[in-house]
Protein backbone atom coordinates (compact mmCIF):
# COMPACT_ATOMS: atom_id res chain seq x y z
CA UNK A 1 0.00 0.00 0.00
CA UNK A 2 1.28 3.22 -0.74
CA UNK A 3 2.31 4.79 2.49
CA UNK A 4 3.79 8.52 2.28
CA UNK A 5 1.32 10.70 2.21
CA UNK A 6 0.99 14.85 2.35
CA UNK A 7 -1.32 16.77 4.68
CA UNK A 8 -2.99 19.86 2.49
CA UNK A 9 -5.86 21.31 4.99
CA UNK A 10 -4.13 24.37 6.12
CA UNK A 11 -3.51 22.48 9.52
CA UNK A 12 -5.03 20.47 11.76
CA UNK A 13 -4.89 19.27 15.45
CA UNK A 14 -3.01 15.62 16.11
CA UNK A 15 -5.11 14.28 18.86
CA UNK A 16 -3.97 11.71 21.29
CA UNK A 17 -7.30 9.17 20.75
CA UNK A 18 -9.55 9.19 17.64
CA UNK A 19 -12.10 11.80 19.46
CA UNK A 20 -12.40 15.29 19.27
CA UNK A 21 -12.85 15.89 22.96
CA UNK A 22 -9.22 14.21 23.00
CA UNK A 23 -5.98 16.05 24.24
CA UNK A 24 -4.33 17.91 21.34
CA UNK A 25 -0.50 16.96 21.18
CA UNK A 26 0.82 18.43 18.32
CA UNK A 27 -0.50 20.00 14.85
CA UNK A 28 0.39 18.67 11.30
CA UNK A 29 0.78 21.59 8.68
CA UNK A 30 -0.27 22.29 5.22
CA UNK A 31 2.69 20.30 2.63
CA UNK A 32 3.59 18.13 6.05
CA UNK A 33 4.88 14.44 4.83
CA UNK A 34 3.14 11.77 6.77
CA UNK A 35 2.44 8.06 6.75
CA UNK A 36 -0.95 6.16 7.78
CA UNK A 37 -0.24 4.04 10.56
CA UNK A 38 -4.29 2.70 10.69
CA UNK A 39 -7.63 4.45 9.49
CA UNK A 40 -11.27 4.11 10.22
CA UNK A 41 -14.36 6.17 8.25
CA UNK A 42 -13.73 9.34 10.82
CA UNK A 43 -10.24 9.28 11.44
CA UNK A 44 -6.24 8.09 11.14
CA UNK A 45 -3.99 7.15 13.39
CA UNK A 46 -0.44 8.99 11.59
CA UNK A 47 3.18 9.06 11.84
CA UNK A 48 4.36 12.56 11.10
CA UNK A 49 8.02 12.07 8.66
CA UNK A 50 9.48 14.81 10.46
CA UNK A 51 9.72 13.90 13.92
CA UNK A 52 7.76 10.45 14.37
CA UNK A 53 5.22 11.91 16.03
CA UNK A 54 2.41 9.52 15.82
CA UNK A 55 -1.44 10.81 16.72
CA UNK A 56 -4.56 10.99 15.02
CA UNK A 57 -6.11 13.28 12.86
CA UNK A 58 -9.60 13.50 10.60
CA UNK A 59 -10.11 11.02 7.54
CA UNK A 60 -9.57 14.00 5.18
CA UNK A 61 -7.48 16.73 3.37
CA UNK A 62 -4.14 15.00 1.96
CA UNK A 63 -3.01 13.41 -1.40
CA UNK A 64 -0.21 10.63 -2.48
CA UNK A 65 1.57 12.86 -5.13
CA UNK A 66 2.84 16.23 -3.92
CA UNK A 67 6.42 18.20 -4.48
CA UNK A 68 6.71 20.85 -2.89
CA UNK A 69 9.24 23.31 -4.32
CA UNK A 70 8.50 26.51 -1.88
CA UNK A 71 7.78 27.36 1.82
CA UNK A 72 5.49 29.87 3.76
CA UNK A 73 8.07 32.50 5.49
CA UNK A 74 5.75 34.43 6.80
CA UNK A 75 3.89 33.96 10.28
CA UNK A 76 0.79 33.44 7.81
CA UNK A 77 0.25 33.78 4.51
CA UNK A 78 -3.36 34.88 3.35
CA UNK A 79 -4.64 32.16 0.45
CA UNK A 80 -6.33 34.10 -2.08
CA UNK A 81 -9.20 32.72 -4.53
CA UNK A 82 -7.95 34.48 -7.24
CA UNK A 83 -4.98 37.07 -7.16
CA UNK A 84 -6.06 39.69 -5.15
CA UNK A 85 -9.52 38.29 -4.23
CA UNK A 86 -8.75 37.25 -0.97
CA UNK A 87 -10.65 34.85 1.10
CA UNK A 88 -10.56 34.58 5.12
CA UNK A 89 -8.20 31.31 4.84
CA UNK A 90 -4.19 31.36 6.39
CA UNK A 91 -1.31 28.93 5.54
CA UNK A 92 1.24 28.64 9.04
CA UNK A 93 4.45 29.28 8.68
CA UNK A 94 6.67 27.04 7.43
CA UNK A 95 3.95 25.10 5.43
CA UNK A 96 5.40 23.44 2.00
CA UNK A 97 3.89 24.62 -0.77
CA UNK A 98 3.77 23.28 -4.64
CA UNK A 99 3.44 26.36 -6.83
CA UNK A 100 1.58 25.80 -10.43
CA UNK A 101 1.67 28.87 -11.97
CA UNK A 102 2.63 32.28 -11.37
CA UNK A 103 0.92 35.83 -11.68
CA UNK A 104 2.56 38.50 -11.20
CA UNK A 105 2.51 38.92 -7.33
CA UNK A 106 0.74 36.04 -7.01
CA UNK A 107 1.65 32.48 -6.90
CA UNK A 108 -0.92 29.15 -7.39
CA UNK A 109 -0.57 26.56 -5.01
CA UNK A 110 -4.14 24.70 -6.14
CA UNK A 111 -7.21 25.14 -8.11
CA UNK A 112 -8.85 28.45 -6.54
CA UNK A 113 -6.17 29.03 -4.11
CA UNK A 114 -3.07 31.18 -4.26
CA UNK A 115 -0.63 33.09 -1.93
CA UNK A 116 1.40 36.60 -2.29
CA UNK A 117 5.32 35.86 -3.54
CA UNK A 118 6.43 38.38 -0.55
CA UNK A 119 4.83 35.39 2.15
CA UNK A 120 7.09 32.58 0.85
CA UNK A 121 10.51 31.64 0.07
CA UNK A 122 12.47 28.62 -1.95
CA UNK A 123 11.83 25.30 -0.17
CA UNK A 124 15.91 25.46 0.29
CA UNK A 125 15.91 28.88 1.71
CA UNK A 126 17.94 28.63 4.95
CA UNK A 127 16.63 31.02 7.80
CA UNK A 128 20.21 31.03 10.35
CA UNK A 129 19.01 33.87 12.36
CA UNK A 130 17.24 31.92 14.51
CA UNK A 131 16.32 35.66 16.57
CA UNK A 132 14.20 36.27 13.35
CA UNK A 133 12.29 33.66 13.25
CA UNK A 134 11.27 33.49 16.91
CA UNK A 135 10.40 37.16 17.14
CA UNK A 136 7.58 36.30 14.06
CA UNK A 137 5.62 34.52 17.01
CA UNK A 138 6.16 37.49 19.54
CA UNK A 139 2.33 37.67 21.14
CA UNK A 140 1.14 34.54 19.92
CA UNK A 141 -1.16 33.24 22.44
CA UNK A 142 0.21 29.95 24.02
CA UNK A 143 -1.78 26.58 23.48
CA UNK A 144 -0.75 23.64 24.55
CA UNK A 145 0.08 21.42 21.02
CA UNK A 146 -0.26 24.35 19.14
CA UNK A 147 2.72 24.99 16.31
CA UNK A 148 1.32 28.23 14.14
CA UNK A 149 0.17 31.80 14.50
CA UNK A 150 -2.98 30.55 16.30
CA UNK A 151 -0.94 29.66 19.14
CA UNK A 152 2.13 27.56 19.78
CA UNK A 153 3.56 26.05 23.07
CA UNK A 154 7.14 25.89 24.16
CA UNK A 155 8.99 23.16 22.32
CA UNK A 156 7.21 24.09 19.40
CA UNK A 157 8.54 27.52 19.32
CA UNK A 158 12.08 25.95 19.27
CA UNK A 159 11.46 23.12 17.07
CA UNK A 160 9.80 25.47 13.98
CA UNK A 161 13.20 27.20 13.85
CA UNK A 162 14.39 23.19 12.87
CA UNK A 163 11.51 22.55 10.54
CA UNK A 164 11.67 25.45 8.73
CA UNK A 165 15.50 24.90 7.59
CA UNK A 166 14.53 21.14 7.57
CA UNK A 167 16.81 19.80 9.81
CA UNK A 168 15.56 16.93 12.30
CA UNK A 169 14.43 18.36 16.03
CA UNK A 170 12.36 16.27 18.29
CA UNK A 171 8.68 17.67 19.25
CA UNK A 172 8.35 17.42 22.90
CA UNK A 173 10.48 19.23 25.67
CA UNK A 174 11.64 15.56 27.49
CA UNK A 175 12.87 14.65 23.68
CA UNK A 176 14.39 17.50 23.01
CA UNK A 177 16.50 17.40 26.48
CA UNK A 178 17.96 14.53 25.42
CA UNK A 179 18.42 15.42 21.88
CA UNK A 180 20.80 18.00 23.10
CA UNK A 181 24.04 16.29 24.32
CA UNK A 182 25.75 19.50 25.37
CA UNK A 183 25.20 20.68 29.21
CA UNK A 184 26.60 23.92 29.47
CA UNK A 185 27.68 24.58 32.97
CA UNK A 186 27.70 27.99 33.62
CA UNK A 187 25.83 30.87 34.91
CA UNK A 188 26.61 33.40 32.40
CA UNK A 189 24.12 33.25 29.20
CA UNK A 190 24.43 33.49 25.81
CA UNK A 191 22.77 34.26 22.61
CA UNK A 192 21.25 31.03 21.31
CA UNK A 193 21.76 29.41 24.55
CA UNK A 194 18.63 26.60 25.12
CA UNK A 195 17.31 26.68 28.99
CA UNK A 196 15.80 23.54 29.30
CA UNK A 197 13.11 22.66 32.82
CA UNK A 198 10.87 19.45 33.24
CA UNK A 199 8.05 20.37 30.76
CA UNK A 200 9.50 23.82 29.52
CA UNK A 201 12.08 25.52 27.48
CA UNK A 202 12.92 28.84 26.49
CA UNK A 203 16.04 30.33 23.92
CA UNK A 204 18.16 33.37 25.14
CA UNK A 205 18.40 36.43 22.48
CA UNK A 206 21.68 37.68 24.17
CA UNK A 207 23.45 37.44 27.81
CA UNK A 208 20.14 39.06 29.60
CA UNK A 209 17.05 38.19 27.85
CA UNK A 210 15.46 34.91 26.66
CA UNK A 211 11.90 34.39 24.64
CA UNK A 212 9.38 31.59 25.48
CA UNK A 213 6.03 30.46 24.96
CA UNK A 214 4.86 30.80 28.28
CA UNK A 215 2.17 29.33 29.78
CA UNK A 216 1.50 31.71 33.02
CA UNK A 217 1.44 34.84 30.82
CA UNK A 218 -0.46 33.00 28.06
CA UNK A 219 1.83 34.29 25.23
CA UNK A 220 4.51 33.86 23.47
CA UNK A 221 7.04 36.67 25.63
CA UNK A 222 10.65 37.93 26.26
CA UNK A 223 11.62 38.46 29.56
CA UNK A 224 14.49 38.87 31.25
CA UNK A 225 16.29 35.32 31.70
CA UNK A 226 17.75 35.18 35.47
CA UNK A 227 13.83 36.95 37.02
CA UNK A 228 12.27 34.04 34.70
CA UNK A 229 14.61 31.04 35.94
CA UNK A 230 13.78 32.34 39.27
CA UNK A 231 10.16 32.70 38.81
CA UNK A 232 9.78 29.32 37.52
CA UNK A 233 12.11 27.86 40.84
CA UNK A 234 9.18 29.94 42.97
CA UNK A 235 5.69 28.82 41.29
CA UNK A 236 6.25 25.47 39.97
CA UNK A 237 9.60 24.34 42.43
CA UNK A 238 11.38 23.66 39.05
CA UNK A 239 15.05 24.16 38.51
CA UNK A 240 17.27 24.47 35.44
CA UNK A 241 17.68 20.43 34.44
CA UNK A 242 20.25 21.30 31.46
CA UNK A 243 21.42 24.37 29.45
CA UNK A 244 22.48 24.16 25.68
CA UNK A 245 23.03 25.54 22.35
CA UNK A 246 21.34 26.13 19.45
CA UNK A 247 23.13 24.09 16.45
CA UNK A 248 22.38 24.17 12.82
Amino acid sequence: MQNNFFFLGSYSNIYKKPLKTSEVTSQIMYGEKFKILSKTKNWIKIKTLFDNYQGFIKNSNYVDKFNPNYKVSAIKARIFKKPRIRTNNWLPFASKLSVLETNRNYLKIEKNKWVKKTDIKKLNHKEKNFIKIFKKFLSVKYVWGGKTFKGIDCSALLQIFFYYNDSFYPRDTKDQIKFTKKNLKKRKFKKGDIIFWKGHVAICLNSNQLIHAYGPEKKVIIMPIIETINRIQKTANLKVKKISKIKY
